[in-house]
């Protein structure tokens, strides 16, 4: 209170109306209650000044606080003396203190809290609108959606009902708010519960006196608000921007703002009263006019005219003072509006130019026209005047660039109808200085987000937009402020004539156009035109449409391009992104949404006025560049937006609306001109195509690819194409043809002579561009996409086209196929015609998966009957990116004739029948009915029967495609229609005498005059060529065609028309522009020479089948054996094939439509043709065939190296390919198969040789050492572990192997000496090295140069060579190590074939002698230093603490175990890989590739080092009594780990590695034999203790009995009674007898039951030995049934004497060797247990071993759907860090919820995924990520990305939830995923390995 109070004094302007100062006193809660008690008084006046006053001082009180450290100023007009001292209490605790008399006084005096709730209660929540932020998880459903851009909240969506539509879930860009319950934007039947029910009508009243405070209050709250923001704004200077000054002021405003927020989220009352205060005009006045005597209010009012005066902005009132002139730096004072038709000199030129400093260095300046309509302009640009809180507000959120708080507050109010609409009109008044400042923005990206994140809301909404577009002129507002907007970027073109061109293009290099700055306004524009009501409103007003088309002009011929014609281009500008960016989104979107409603006939009247516009603007443009009528050489712009326009809406006019195309077609030089530029396009790309512009560098292949390229299609080429199709329809055939050679350049090359000058086009390059001139024929003749075919014919074809180049997947055809690109057309991707299109013309193939791993994913291929009928190359030649997909999908044709057996050798492309044409493009068919195309055809079949330089296949393919479609498409009747003699004669006519097709065919040409170079060898010496070829037309004699220039033709032709025109309008003729053409320099002399040619179309076309099939007179025709072939032409036998197919079909149509001709090709096929002469062979050839025949050579011998090579790399594959199918690996061992005792021979990788491994030249084989944990994740339940989807669900890893392993090894130490303990069990079942092998081997000299090398090469690495990493050099598998190999004999054959007959008791001492010998130290020879590097290497592959568990660090205990739990993890490890059990038997699953053998060599030769003191040597208390049994236990104050205790295979384990190799067979079955009998006594104690007492006494009593009998000593019975009285000695029983029998199983222990479970005891111990044994002495494992494994594996290891089905049943005792009686020993042992559990009998029984059970490792469980896990964890916080990761992960191993490359959790330079790999999984880690739902793998120091185990409907992947598809889990995938962690081949099946320096 004090702080108030202090302030209260200074600052009040009027001491009359000063309450009492006691009251201040009271607390606010009292205050508040009185003041609304005094409010709520009919004459309530008292009580408002009173209130006026305390909210004057309280809210006033803040501002010198906030700005306590701005400077004195401030502070100086806070008299108080109070107040210097409260602002030491820092800037906030007055905006607290005010906060909190706010929220007292809206409560009057009652809780806030309470007062919030009552509030709410009258909240009609009808609708959602919560707003979010970028980033955010929101959803879209389009078959709910009225609204291309509604979303809805997860929430909305979850609780309404879209099953089965079409929805997705998405990230927010901008950010949004949820549209649930707004009928405008989607339909009421996917609202979701909570805001389907109509509230209205029974939410009650809301009471008076609730928000009467809040009425008071908070006008003052927001006009202080509003002060703030005044005060804190400083006009920047220049050029640097305050951004930090206006963060902090914002960051001192945040809870003002949140309270704002916090205020709107009560509901619709309280939102209703807001909004009032917002827009009621009155109060706005009365607080901030700054009229009154308060010198603050005043200050402040001054800044905010300073503010509005600095945006270049002014009051009505003080538009006289500035005089029109603009205080902004660089936008202009006047809107252009629009040419309007004039040129640049009609209106008046507008004297003040001073706007446009910044841009007036020259660059394209132009006078601006100022036209009659700038006043509104003007009104648009520059005026703002606010009469509403509302209004300043937004201004400030403008002027602070739309911080996000503020935006959130502006949106939140958007539920209430009232404020919607008064928000929207402000919206729209400040639109052009949102413009204004989004232009100087240094954060445009940022706000252009906030600007769309509110404007979205806004003019989705038809209704609105409609009403703001009638009410607030919307339309021109945004045209006018888009036309400014681009007016700061415009330069001068240089198209065509740079001298003296008009035009102004935009710069496509400014930051405007670069960083798409003018997005958030086109977007909106293309949102509003997306209504049918505000279209219809643009399409009508003319005035509009000019300016539009005005602003189109900007980007028409944009970004020009000049051929580099002599140098590299220095520096590739990347200008292009922005042009066609620009182009797309401000030209051919708004064009996409205005055709969206000229569908039917009611709307043609706005398609003649887009096209009068548009015609105008083109006509402008023309004359603004000054264009005649050829195009400047080596230019070409991609950018052609109002020739585009035209088209499309020509097109749309013919197509929906019935339109006479005629009607709006213009003149025909209009069309001459029209058709120029996009010609100029398609030659273009050919001469890219063709390396013309490679100087140009890459960007120019760019240009030309995104022109074509999917997105870009159906604005760009397709409409170019139509217009050329149009003006080809209307034009005279001959003069376009001729325009088409001309433009490509290939003019010259049409001639009938062998050898030609091309004066304009390298030799090198004429073979494309010719082949480009045709196929561009075709492609415009055949092409029907806008002339006739209906939108399912042409998505049908499009769809064929993308899946002919290439199987595809769902999304990328969605995204290959050409859509009507703005978004709001109504055709949706993904709707019903898609579907069912696809359906009818693909199959689906589901996900497969190769043995090698890599993922597919479902893929969509063609049918059968597709590429039999529906397979059209002119399609897929448009519609390709790259020019290897033709090839492609000609392969793909290829093989599916070969395989459907209907064409086996190389077919040419197909020729497809074509869509009717619409009858108004009937004309277009005339091209193929001219002469002009007619000679060009008979030229080419001419010169490439001649075989003359530079033609290919292509071109003769493209030849007879344009001749087939012109019989395709031939008149009916064969006409006479010659012109009249007395017209101007023409060369041409000298060659063929009319005009059709079918009738030129048959026309003999007998001599051709040609115009040569002189050095031609057809040459007779004639006048010069400067003439022109008219000269000619007098010298015809018949037969002779004339020399035929296209360029004369065209020329004629053209001027023909002008002159035609120019008649009807008294216009000058103008001059031919032609002299570039001809400067008679640059022509070399040629002269004309006559040729006799004799030959005709169709004897060109047999003798060119002759040719093709190389035998003579091969054609011959059909109809004379079969005349049913006229009859029924289309015959199936000749839709695919070659070249000599298509002559035959073309011929047969000849046939087909004339008699005639069908009796020429009779007659031509009858004369004897005469053999082809022999060529004969030039120098030049022969080279060609000397290089051949090297070639040939050369070949061979690649084969064979090939061949050998290839022999090689199979052996490899069948080894290392398959990861988990033994029986089809062959089992390669190392060895030579011979079973004599030779050495083992190894073959090195590296040097090729071949040889055994010696102690001085070892060789070893390819390793990979990992550490694992994949052991210690086996379970002990056989139901699977789920990962946690819900707060309730936990895994706790308990009951992991490694976990039991862990407690026992503590256990143990805890009471035991410490030594004894690290040898009675293994370790390694965490972190445990696994070592494998690719079976390769290499000398290890060989290996260390390779190794250096690979230090030396500097190319880029997936594997770190300084860690020892390398891939092998034969099969490139992922390798670290290299193990050598012992030498000797690999398996030890010799040693185990003779059996002894040595007694038990010899063998016994025996092993106990060897394991006395001391390990001698090897000598230090190659081989042992090599043993000792990979030991190392071995350590060191795991982390210390899994090395390390003695109690004293570094002693050799730890090592010992260390050491022999290696070979343990081995083997568990290969016994999981077979599946957990030997049933399957066979050779190793590895077959060849298992090291082993290899491995024990090494560590035994270490183990042997350390040896055992002989007095704990458990080999003796095995097999020999203990005489002082007592005195032993009572000296030591740790005893040894009792070997009941101990861990049998562990034992096995030290015994076998402890003793000198190589091991003898018998030796090894003496050890196991003892063993066997130690393992099965623990049983037996074991199931003792699950006994209940009554069935021990049982047990013992029977045993008793039976212990007498021959065979006490291996019966069971008598057995367990021995060990059941043995213990009970002891307290072993005792203890918790109780609960001990609750919890075990009350099963009866039968006899069967025993001995089943004393197998199933001892199962994993022969598993290991017999496993063991394989490895060591070689041999297979027999196969058995499950039931049958123990019986197998018994014999196998020799414990079951030659085992016989007798007659009585077989029990597991039957294997037992007792070494002692088994009545002396067993109670030696006992008594060990017995003695301990005197001292600690709690303990006793959780140390016997348990029978294991541990199930397979597996990962974790996955649900079904993948929202499942999306849901729970992308909001879930770190329990870490508290925080919502950016990137959530979690792990499938252990299901532990992580923060991927979070920082927050890191630790020691580790990231938090990279720390959990090393602990889960020893370095292993494999994590789903949230985001991606796709899969990462960390390998120790390396990650890759292995790909999504959830796949849409699909079979696709969806990374990064792209599409926001549902995804499903892919049950296979995550099988391969899970056997790649257990057979740890993530190494080698993934490819994509990089470093992630610990920052995962």
């Amino acid at each position: 209170m004090a702080a108030a109070a202090a302030a209260a004094v200074g600052g009040q302007p009027s001491p009359q109306s000063e309450p009492p100062q006691p009251e201040l006193g009271r607390d606010k809660a009292a205050t508040a209650a009185h003041l609304k008690e005094a409010l709520s008084r009919p004459d309530n006046r008292a009580g408002a000044e009173e209130l006026q006053a305390l909210l004057e001082r309280v809210l006033s009180a803040e501002r010198p606080l906030a700005r306590a450290e701005g400077g004195g100023e401030e502070a100086a007009a806070a008299t108080g003396g109070g107040s210097g001292g409260a602002s030491g209490g820092g800037p906030g605790a007055a905006e607290e203190e005010a906060l909190e008399w706010c929220k007292c006084l809206l409560a009057g005096g009652g809780g806030y809290e309470e007062f919030c709730a009552a509030v709410r209660a009258y909240d009609p929540a009808a609708l959602c609108g919560l707003v979010w932020t970028a980033n955010f998880v929101a959803y879209r459903c389009r078959t709910c959606g009225i609204s291309p851009c509604m979303s809805l909240c997860a929430e909305c969506f979850h609780q309404g009902d879209h099953t089965g539509h079409d929805f997705n879930m998405f990230r927010s860009q901008a950010g949004g708010a949820c549209d649930c319950g707004d009928s405008n934007v989607m339909r009421e039947s996917g609202f979701c519960k909570r805001h389907q029910i109509k509230s209205s009508s029974n939410i009650p009243c809301v009471p008076k006196d609730l928000l009467m405070m809040s009425e008071f209050v908070l006008p003052r709250f927001i006009f202080c608000l509003i002060q703030y923001l005044r005060e804190g704004y400083n006009e920047p200077a220049v050029d640097v921007p305050s951004e930090k000054d206006l963060h902090k002021v914002l960051q001192l405003l945040g809870p003002q703002i949140s309270f704002l927020e916090d205020l709107t989220k009560m509901g619709g009352a309280m939102r209703s009263v807001l909004t009032q205060v917002l827009t009621n005009q009155q109060n706005y006045k009365d607080l901030s006019s700054g009229l009154g005597e308060n010198a603050c209010a005043k200050k402040s009012h001054e800044k905010y005219l300073i503010a509005l005066k600095g945006s270049g902005l002014a009051f009505p009132e003080d538009k006289l003072t500035c005089g029109m002139q603009d205080q902004a730096a660089g936008t202009s004072s006047l809107a252009v509006s629009g040419f309007a038709g004039a040129t640049g000199t009609s209106g008046q030129v507008d004297s003040s130019d001073e706007e446009d400093q910044d841009g007036s260095q020259g660059v394209g300046k132009r006078k601006r026209v100022k036209l009659s309509s700038s006043v509104k302009d003007q009104s648009i640009m520059d005026v703002l005047k606010h009469k509403s809180f509302l209004e300043e507000l937004l201004f400030w959120t403008i002027k602070y660039e739309f911080p996000q708080k503020m935006v959130t507050f502006l949106l939140n109010m958007l539920p209430d109808q009232d404020y919607k609409i008064a928000f929207t009109k402000t919206f729209v008044q400040h639109y052009a200085f949102i413009m204004k400042t989004l232009k100087k923005s240094h954060e445009s990206d940022t706000m252009s987000n906030r600007i769309v994140h509110i404007s979205v809301q806004l003019f989705s909404n038809e209704e609105l937009a409609r009403q703001v577009t009638e009410e607030c002129q919307l339309l021109d507002i945004m045209v006018t402020v888009l036309l400014y907007m681009m007016e700061s970027c415009l330069i001068k073109s240089e198209l065509q004539d740079e001298e003296n061109s008009l035009h102004v293009v935009v710069n496509c290099g400014e930051a405007l156009l670069k960083n798409n700055t003018y997005w958030p306004l086109v977007s909106d524009f293309i949102n509003i035109l997306s209504h049918q009501s505000v279209a219809k409103k643009f399409l009508e007003d003319h005035g509009l449409l000019v300016t539009w088309m005005n602003f189109v002009s900007f980007f028409q011929g944009m970004n020009l391009n000049k051929r580099e014609l002599n140098e590299h281009v220095e520096f590739e500008s990347q200008t292009y992104y922005a042009a066609f960016a620009a182009e797309l989104e401000a030209c051919a979107q708004p064009m996409w949404g205005l055709l969206s409603h000229c569908k039917i006939r009611e709307t043609q009247e706005y398609t003649r006025n887009v096209v009068r516009y548009c015609l105008e603007a083109l006509q402008d443009w023309f004359d603004a560049i000054n264009f005649v009528d050829e195009p400047a050489p080596n230019q070409v712009t991609f950018h052609l937006p109002l020739h585009r326009y035209y088209a499309m809406f020509l097109s749309k006019a013919v197509k929906c609306q019935e339109l006479d195309l005629d009607s709006i077609l213009p003149d025909q030089e209009m069309l001459m001109k029209l058709m120029i530029h996009p010609l100029q396009i398609q030659a273009s790309l050919s001469e890219i195509h063709s390396n013309m512009w490679v100087r140009n560098g890459l960007q120019i292949k760019g240009q030309a690819m995104t022109y074509v390229q999917s997105h870009f299609c159906n604005s760009m080429i397709d409409p170019d194409i139509y217009l050329l199709q149009v003006c080809a329809s209307r034009l005279d055939p001959d003069y376009f043809i001729s325009s088409v050679f001309e433009r490509f350049k290939v003019v010259d090359l049409l001639t009938m002579a062998s050898q030609h000058q091309n004066t304009i086009l390298d030799s090198e390059h004429e073979r494309s561009m010719l082949e480009g001139a045709l196929t561009f024929l075709v492609i415009l003749l055949s092409l029907r996409l806008h002339l006739g075919m209906t939108d399912d014919e042409i998505l049908r074809a499009e769809m064929v086209a993308q899946l002919c180049m290439n199987d595809r997947t769902h999304s990328s055809l969605l995204d290959l196929i050409p859509e009507n690109p703005n978004p709001k057309s109504g055709i949706i991707p993904g709707s019903y015609s898609f579907e069912s299109v696809l359906s009818a013309v693909a199959d689906f193939k589901a996900p497969v998966f190769e043995p090698g791993g890599s993922m597919q994913q479902g893929m969509y291929t063609p049918k059968a009957e597709v590429w039999d009928r529906e397979f059209d190359p002119v399609m897929v030649i448009l519609r390709t990116v790259y020019r290897r997909d033709v090839q492609s999908a000609m392969d793909r044709y290829t093989a599916f004739l070969k395989q459907s057996g209907k064409f086996p050798g190389n077919p040419w492309p197909p020729y497809k029948k074509r869509t009717p044409l619409h009858p108004s493009y009937k004309g277009l068919m005339r091209l193929l009915h001219c002469k002009t195309l007619h000679i060009v055809l008979f030229t080419l079949l001419y010169k490439i029967l001649m075989d003359h330089q530079n033609l290919s296949e292509h071109v003769l393919c493209m030849v007879l495609y344009l001749i087939e479609l012109g019989l395709e498409n031939s008149p009916e009747e064969e006409p006479d229609e010659e012109e009249p003699v007395g017209g101007q004669e023409r060369c041409h006519d000298s060659w063929f005498p009319g005009s059709n097709l079918v009738s030129n065919m048959r026309h003999f040409i007998n001599y051709v005059r040609v115009r040569v170079p002189e050095t031609a060898p057809e040459v007779k010496r004639e006048p010069p060529a400067s003439t022109s070829s008219d000269s000619f037309a007098s010298t015809q004699n018949s037969g002779t065609a004339q020399v035929f220039s296209l360029v004369a033709e065209r020329r004629k032709k053209f001027q023909e028309i002008i002159n035609r025109n120019s008649g009807e309008a008294n216009q000058v003729v103008r001059p031919k522009t032609s002299n570039k053409w001809s400067a008679p320099g640059s022509t070399p002399q040629l002269t004309t020479a006559i040729l006799e040619i004799k030959e005709s179309i169709l004897s060109l076309l047999i003798k060119l089948h002759h040719k093709l099939s190389g035998k003579q007179n091969s054609y011959y025709p059909p109809w004379l054996d079969d005349l049913e072939i006229l009859i029924q032409p289309e015959i199936p036998k000749y839709c695919h094939g070659d070249g000599m197919t298509a002559v035959e079909r073309i011929l047969l149509k000849a046939a087909l439509q004339s008699r005639l001709n069908k009796r020429i090709i009779e007659e031509i096929c009858k004369k004897v043709t005469p053999p082809v002469p022999p060529k004969k062979t030039s120098s030049a050839e022969k080279k060609t065939l000397d290089k051949e025949e090297r070639r040939q050579k050369a070949r061979e011998r690649q084969q064979k190296l090939l061949a050998e090579f290839a022999s090689r790399q199979k052996s490899f594959m069948e080894t290392a390919m398959d990861v988990d199918s033994p029986e089809t690996d062959i089992a390669m061992e190392i060895v030579t198969p011979e079973q004599q005792v030779s050495e083992a021979v190894y073959d090195c990788v590296i040097c090729g040789q071949s040889g055994p491994s010696s102690e001085e030249r070892p060789t070893g084989l390819v390793v990979l050492l990992q550490a694992s944990s994949v052991l210690g994740q086996c379970r002990n339940s056989t139901e699977p572990k789920k990962l946690p989807t819900t707060e309730e669900e936990q895994i706790y890893p308990w009951d992991t192997c490694a976990a039991v392993h862990d407690v026992r090894l503590s256990l143990l130490q805890r009471f035991f000496k410490d030594s004894s303990c690290l040898q009675a069990v293994s370790i390694g079942w965490e972190g445990g090295v696994y070592v494998q092998t690719c079976g390769h081997t290499l000398h290890i000299d060989c290996h260390k140069s390779y190794m250096e090398s690979l230090r030396n090469d500097q190319v880029l690495q997936g594997f770190s060579v300084e860690k020892g990493e390398f891939t092998c050099p034969l099969c490139r598998q992922f390798a670290n190590s290299v193990l050598p190999c012992y030498p000797g004999n690999n398996v030890e054959n010799s040693l185990w074939q003779c059996h002894s007959n040595k007694s038990m008791q010899e063998l016994i001492k025996e092993v106990e002698e060897l394991q006395e010998q001391l390990g001698i130290f090897p000598s230090e020879t190659n081989l042992s230093k090599e043993m000792e590097s990979v030991m190392k290497d071995i350590k060191s592959t795991t982390q210390r603490k899994y090395t390390d568990y003695s109690k004293t660090p570094g002693s050799p205990d730890n090592d010992f175990l260390f050491m022999y739990s290696v070979a343990r993890t081995n083997l568990e490890l290969e016994l999981i890989h077979r599946g957990g059990n030997l049933c399957s038997g066979g050779a190793s699953t590895a077959g060849k590739r298992s090291c082993l053998n290899q491995l024990f060599h090494v560590l035994a030769m270490h183990m042997r080092l350390y040896s055992i003191d002989s007095a704990y040597n458990p080999w003796k208390k095995l097999t020999q009594l203990m005489q002082d049994i007592n005195s032993q236990l009572c000296n030591e104050e740790q005893p040894e780990v009792p070997v009941l205790y101990r861990d049998v295979s562990s034992l096995l384990l030290i015994q076998i590695l402890t003793m000198p190799q190589p091991l003898h067979k018998e030796h090894f079955t003496c050890i196991v034999k003892v063993l066997f009998t130690l393992l099965y006594t623990q049983a037996l104690a074991a199931l003792s203790v699950k006994c209940s007492e009554e069935e021990r006494l049982a047990w013992k009593d029977l045993g008793t009995l039976k212990k007498n009998t021959c065979n006490a000593e291996k019966s069971w019975e008598v057995l367990l009674s021995l060990v059941i009285n043995e213990l009970s000695k002891g307290k072993l029983y005792l203890e918790g007898e109780t609960e001990e029998l609750g919890m075990v199983n009350p099963i009866a222990w039968s006899p069967d039951n025993i001995e089943r479970y004393l197998q199933q005891f001892c199962l994993p111990f022969l598993r290991i030995t017999s496993l063991l044994q394989h490895h060591l002495f070689g041999g297979d494992l027999p196969s058995c049934q499950e039931e049958e494994e123990f019986t197998v594996l018994a014999s196998c290891l020799g414990l079951l004497p030659s085992f016989s089905q007798t007659a009585h049943p077989f029990t597991s005792a039957a294997c037992l060797d007792w070494s002692v009686p088994a009545f002396d020993i067993i109670p030696q042992w006992c008594f060990e247990v017995t003695s301990f559990s005197e001292r600690h009998a709690e303990q006793v029984k959780v140390l016997l071993i348990q029978e294991s059970k541990w199930d397979l490792p597996h990962l974790l469980q996955l649900p079904e759907n993948y929202n499942t896990i999306f849901q729970y964890y992308h909001r879930k916080t770190c329990s870490v860090c508290t925080k919502v990761p950016k990137d959530p992960a979690v792990c499938l191993v252990c299901g532990t919820f992580v923060c991927l490359k979070g920082l927050c959790c890191k630790q020691q330079s580790y990231c938090e995924c990279v720390l959990h790999s090393q602990n889960c999984g020893a370095g292993t880690g494999i994590f789903l990520l949230i985001n991606a739902s796709v899969i990462i793998i960390i390998r120790g120091h390396r990650f890759c990305l292995w790909g999504s185990v959830y796949l849409d409907a699909h079979g696709e992947e969806d990374r990064d939830l792209r599409r926001g598809k549902p995804l499903y889990i892919c049950k296979e995938r995550y099988k391969v995923l899970e056997q790649q962690w257990v057979s740890h081949t993530f190494d080698h099946i993934n490819k994509r390995w990089g470093p992630h320096y610990n920052g995962l």
